[in-house]
């Protein structure tokens, strides 16, 4: 932080709301901004981008990211710093193939195979969601009639030398351990959050299947991803106004 802005955000405490969902895509953005009002942006260093507006009668701020659990957990930083004190991860995730392409993955917990959070705390066990943002989720999904699957992830750092080069055995090892998407930056956030006295929970878009390597087509995933805005957003709503 530099004094009251954001070093990296380039926001200041009175810019953003006290919630916020993320986002790796600088595009998906758009996709929020576009269902608020009263929407002001902010453009930050290189990929991170900031709007915050109004949905129905509550402030809510999106950033993104780009891609990787170390600018994740910088953006996480400064958005705590600000005094945001909820966050919902709203991202894409690889299926390790039992989990249809379009379904929504919300996780409960993530193998913290990535390295950003043991620079936080000792690199055992899994993070968590935070409970109540999780069952506030699940209930605004089944509310919604969006295919979802809820369970254990996994957040690795290498996208082609762990992600993509995830070999049978090494999928039905994770597979048998309960997890059922893996993506770069749950883990990091869940287990770092709680330390800087934030709520925080995942909720992301199977985008890709592991094994086969197959992607959603572009319209598709268009429309899945909307309704991923559409849970994330009133998920985030409804959790706040039940709060005490």
């Amino acid at each position: 932080m530099s004094g009251e802005t954001a070093w990296y955000l380039g926001v200041g405490r009175d810019e953003v709301a006290d919630r916020a969902i993320l986002v790796g895509d600088p595009g998906r953005v758009d996709l929020f901004a576009e269902r608020l009002t009263n929407v002001t942006a902010n453009g930050g260093d290189r990929a991170l981008r900031t709007v915050t507006g109004n949905f129905r009668d509550r402030r809510v701020t999106v950033c993104s990211f780009g891609m990787g659990a170390p600018i994740a957990v910088v953006v996480l930083e400064e958005l705590a710093g600000l005094g945001v004190r909820t966050v919902l991860r709203a991202g894409t995730m690889m299926s390790l193939g039992e989990v249809p392409l379009g379904t929504l993955v919300l996780a409960d917990a993530a193998l913290r195979g990535e390295a950003t959070s043991a620079t936080y705390l000792p690199p055992d066990g899994p993070a968590h969601a935070d409970g109540a943002l999780t069952d506030c989720l699940a209930h605004v999904l089944t509310e919604s009639g969006a295919p979802y699957r809820r369970g254990l992830v996994a957040s690795y750092d290498g996208f082609y030398s762990q992600l993509f080069a995830i070999h049978e055995a090494l999928a039905d090892e994770l597979r048998h351990r309960g997890v059922i998407a893996a993506d770069m930056e749950t883990s990091a956030l869940l287990a770092v959050a709680p330390l800087l006295g934030v709520r925080a929970a995942s909720l992301c878009l199977a985008s890709v299947d592991g094994p086969t390597q197959r992607r959603l087509d572009p319209k598709r995933r268009d429309e899945d991803e909307r309704r991923l805005v559409e849970v994330a957003l009133e998920a985030i709503h409804r959790f706040e106004k039940e709060e005490p």
